[in-house]
């Protein structure tokens, strides 16, 4: 409650302290001055310089140590404001909330002892209060209207919390002071406005603790000299910024007399600590005298700034000033009005107090941010929105610290356990999560307030950005007539392309307005001997030094400024712009803006026109390139190039079919990584020789473990100029086709034995049924000799198994017609299995039926099925002698199929291609219970399933088993009037 001041000015008389006069030397002449004849202007201004850096190097370090001591150093407080009266302290005021409340004491009280030391000034309050410390219970003597009474009082830490927010002012204005300075060193004015900027800094960060050691000393005197300086440098940089008033030109003297106040004002404070008997009302009394100074001061530069906004000779320099003044009269007013002047009555600073003297950050927030976060130097632009756009940043900055500190109190409550520790892991880790929200917030108000057409640094890069991305020609003129129409709110606009003749050009864009085709636009080209960055028509309608034609074009387009846009010293554009939509005329940095982008736009429509001269080769090309390509795709034999280190480049469709590797996976891989190492071994041997080279039915193996027979041709690959670059290998995937001879010569030899069949057939028919006949005859007569008759016996058996050949041989070659119709294949194999089933058992063959409900119906002869799958049953019983399992399973699908599984001996892999063969058995040494083998059993089946338009496969695995798989189309007609051995 203002005792801290007290504590300082009555404690004991310390050495006195000079005051760093050396900071107010540079601000007595900012704006110019002439410097001693022994230095000239170079060192001068090195000088001054690290002057400024060591300046601000101590600020900055001396105001951490101060908030450093702040944040440890706790000052007692009792809630009650003491004045010296009558020789004793009288409480003057009494804080409702405070401990001096609560502890009953009232104003009017006076205070007599604290725990029993007679109190009789402010400076021995203090040292009791220091003594007793924060949390303590201290004992008050007091005498309320001659009546002695005591108090029990609970000192607590003074309230501080203003100084946080003052810091942060006094952060802003230092960053808006160093970019200032770094940015524009040699403007005029920015070395005050800098200095002005670094004694703000003081005077908001530099707060004393009230231990009063050397430090607090230090930040004493800082605060006091800036304070007391600041309103003096900034009135004086409004009498010299933009420029020097006309009555600061007619007498310089007025700029030092600006600073005689601020001397008196730190002279009476020298005064107080060194020779008068400080107290509660003279603190009080210089408090007052330095707030109105202060508030006064800074409206007499509001009213100077008015005045000049007034009188402004310019429109720039009035549109400027506007600006300024305004930012300056909403930063000051509210201060002086609700703090200030409340202060001067006699109020204690309260919550309504407080929160007015924020309203000092005004102006350096709106400098701060959008100096910080678009670099705009344009006063305009900084203060529009100055007011509303504060507003926003103080909600956002409450929202985000009222955030965490609600949850840094949670997790304390929480874990108590956890101490500052967890207090402070759960700031950060709060800071960080609303880090994203708090973008968020600042990305919507920057559209809302600034959007693009105020960014002219940021306008630009994404101007250049685009402009070298974009390489489609109008696209890029499009979005380039939209952006300049919003960024620079002009109402008319018009961009001329070079033509194919030299000097003249053609409207291409255009934006508010409507070109004549007709219109003659040589006076673009025409030379100038002011020739500068740009054409500039004031008045387009009289433009006396013009030809008259070209004064016609001039009026009929209405365009004030023409840029050009170069690239390699050609004028390949010109860009033409209206006034603005008020009426105005664009700014000097307007037209920097345009001039620059006029070099990008050049080069950007010189790419646009030659990427669509290099577009159409391309699609010309790529037509020619996807022809060829379509064609190697389409062939369908297997294509692949190789470079010269044998690593493949290139690798055909059919290649991924034939091989079953994609294409993915052998490009630029080594042909031996791809292909086994006998292909590899052939080719090695092929290229050798030069020419095309050759290989017949080759047998790959390919890594889906498939054998296929291929024909490879091997040729150089050469380019135009005949030069090898690589070699091509072309592979025809002959295994089909071998598979297809194979069945032909198959057939054609079956067709050749059925005709011999036929033919043989017939002719033995007849002396088997002669032999038949007789020695049935002979065993009728000789029924007593059982010797002759066990003879005749064996004849007989013989003559009916001559005729059982013969039979199958008829059947084999039989061209008749057979009676086709629906046959249900289940039902012909169930049929089958039961005139087996008593074989099977004795055979020990387990049978294993897992016929497909519903199967369809095909189209074929039930008897001829029936045989197939007879000969098929009986030969798998006899390949398991000692017994097995026959599985049969029918499947629906693309076609009807049968699979008969043994568990068998099997086949030999030199004996798969011969089963089919007429007269071709393994059976030639049966086995007990076996019949010597025919070796017609499968070549007729094979016949019959040809028959009804089918195919056979078989896979055996010797010792394991065989199976053979039947498929039978589901609408095909098999055929009946002949078969066909394909």
């Amino acid at each position: 409650m203002g005792n801290d001041m007290a504590a300082k000015l009555l404690i004991e008389r310390q050495p006195d302290i000079e005051l760093p006069e050396g900071a107010l030397r540079p601000t007595s002449h900012p704006t110019g001055g002439s410097p001693p004849k022994a230095m000239n202007r170079e060192s001068q201004v090195r000088s001054v310089a690290v002057l400024l850096f060591f300046l601000t190097v101590a600020a900055v370090i001396f105001a951490g140590f101060n908030f450093n001591a702040e944040w440890k150093f706790l000052v007692p407080d009792d809630g009650i404001w003491w004045v010296e009266q009558g020789g004793r302290l009288t409480a003057d005021r009494v804080d409702p909330n405070g401990p001096g409340a609560k502890s009953g004491i009232k104003p009017g009280d006076q205070l007599l002892s604290i725990n029993g030391q007679e109190v009789q000034s402010m400076s021995g309050l203090e040292r009791q209060l220091y003594r007793n410390g924060v949390w303590s219970k201290a004992a008050y003597s007091l005498l309320r209207q001659s009546v002695p009474l005591d108090s029990s009082v609970i000192l607590v830490p003074a309230e501080r919390s203003l100084n946080n927010w003052l810091r942060l002012i006094a952060l802003i204005y230092l960053g808006i002071g160093l970019y200032v300075l770094l940015r524009r060193w040699t403007a005029p004015g920015s070395t005050h406005f800098y200095i002005f900027c670094l004694v703000s800094f003081i005077a908001y960060a530099f707060k004393y603790t009230g231990k009063l050691n050397d430090l607090d000393w230090t930040i004493y005197w800082g605060n006091i000299a800036a304070g007391v300086l600041q309103p003096a440098l900034f009135l004086h940089f409004v009498l010299t910024f933009p420029e020097k008033r006309e009555t600061v030109r007619k007498h310089p003297w007025l700029l030092a007399l600006v600073y005689l106040p601020a001397a008196v004002l730190l002279a009476a404070h020298i005064t107080a600590m060194q020779w008068l008997q400080a107290s509660e009302r003279l603190r009080w009394n210089l408090d007052r005298m330095e707030m109105s100074y202060g508030s006064l001061f800074f409206l007499v530069a509001a009213v100077v700034l008015w005045y000049s906004y007034r009188h402004a000779s310019t429109t720039i320099l009035r549109q400027q000033l506007k600006w300024v003044t305004r930012g300056t009269i909403l930063a000051i007013v509210p201060y002086t009005l609700f703090y200030v002047i409340p202060y001067l009555m006699g109020s204690l600073p309260g919550a309504t107090m407080k929160v007015s003297a924020l309203s000092l950050a005004l102006l350096p927030l709106t400098f701060g941010y959008a100096i910080f976060r678009y670099r705009l130097m344009d006063v305009d632009l900084i203060f529009k929105r100055g007011v509303v756009y504060t507003v926003a940043a103080a909600v956002v900055l409450g929202l985000y610290f009222g955030l965490v500190t609600g949850v840094a109190l949670l997790v304390h409550n929480w874990r108590p356990s956890s101490g500052p520790v967890g207090l402070v892991l759960a700031v950060v880790v709060t800071a960080l999560l609303f880090d994203p929200v708090r973008k968020w917030i600042q990305d919507r108000i920057d559209q809302f307030f600034y959007r693009t057409r105020y960014d002219y640094r940021r306008t630009l890069l994404e101007f250049g950005r685009e402009l070298s991305s974009e390489t489609n020609l109008n696209t890029l003129l499009s979005s380039l007539i939209d952006r300049l129409s919003r960024t620079l709110a002009v109402d008319r606009m018009a961009i001329f392309l070079a033509g194919e003749e030299t000097g003249k050009f053609v409207p291409a864009k255009s934006f508010g307005m409507s070109v004549p085709g007709n219109i003659d636009l040589a006076f673009l080209s025409a030379p100038r001997p002011e020739q500068a960055g740009h054409l500039f028509f004031e008045n387009t309608h009289q433009v006396p030094r013009e030809a008259p034609e070209a004064q016609q074009a001039i009026a009929r387009l209405d365009l004030n400024y023409y840029i050009p846009c170069h690239a390699q010293q050609k004028t390949v554009a010109v860009l033409g712009l209206g006034k603005t939509t008020k009426g105005d005329f664009l700014s000097s940095e307007d037209m920097e803006l345009l001039e620059t982008l006029g070099g990008y736009l050049g080069v950007a429509i010189q790419n646009g026109q030659l990427y669509t001269s290099l577009q159409q080769k391309v699609a010309e090309y790529e037509r020619l390139k996807d022809f060829n390509e379509n064609i190697v795709e389409s062939i369908n034999v297997g294509v692949m190039a190789l470079d010269m280190e044998d690593r493949i480049e290139s690798w055909n469709a059919q290649m991924e079919v034939m091989y079953a590797v994609p294409r993915w996976q052998t490009l630029t891989q080594p042909l031996k990584a791809i292909f086994p190492p006998e292909f590899v071994e052939e080719f090695a041997r092929m290229r050798q020789e030069a020419g095309i080279r050759n290989l017949y039915k080759f047998r790959l193996k390919t890594p889906a473990g498939e054998v296929r027979t291929v024909n490879v041709a091997m040729a150089p690959l050469v380019t135009r100029k005949f030069q090898v670059i690589g070699r091509l290998i072309i592979m025809d995937d002959i295994t089909e086709r071998i598979e297809l001879e194979a069945q032909l010569s198959q057939a054609d030899k079956l067709s050749s034995i059925g005709l011999l069949a036929a033919g043989v057939a017939h002719e033995v028919n007849t002396p088997l049924a002669v032999i038949s006949s007789y020695t049935q005859m002979l065993s009728k007569q000789l029924q007593g000799d059982s010797q002759k008759a066990g003879l005749l016996e064996k004849i007989t058996r013989q003559t009916f198994r001559a005729s059982e050949i013969v039979n199958n041989l008829l059947n084999f070659s039989r061209t008749s017609g057979s009676e086709i119709g629906d046959v249900d294949v289940n039902k012909v194999i169930a049929d089958t299995l039961a005139l087996l089933e008593h074989q099977f058992k004795v055979a020990k063959v387990e049978v294993q039926p897992a016929l497909e409900p519903g199967l369809p119906a095909i189209q074929g002869n039930a008897g001829r099925l029936q045989q197939v799958f007879l000969n098929l049953f009986l030969n798998a019983k006899d390949a398991m002698p000692g017994g097995g399992t026959l599985r049969v399973a029918t499947l629906n699908g693309e076609s009807v199929s049968v699979c008969v599984s043994d568990t068998g001996t099997g086949i030999a892999p030199e004996n798969i291609q011969r089963i089919y063969d007429p007269f071709f058995t393994t059976k030639t040494a049966p086995r007990e219970g076996q019949a010597r083998g025919t070796g017609l059993g499968l070549s007729v089946t094979y016949g019959i399933i040809q028959e009804h338009a089918g195919k056979i496969r078989v896979e055996s695995n010797p010792g394991h088993g065989t199976t053979f798989t039947l498929d039978f189309p589901l609408s095909r007609k098999a055929v009946a009037s002949k078969a066909e051995y394909v």
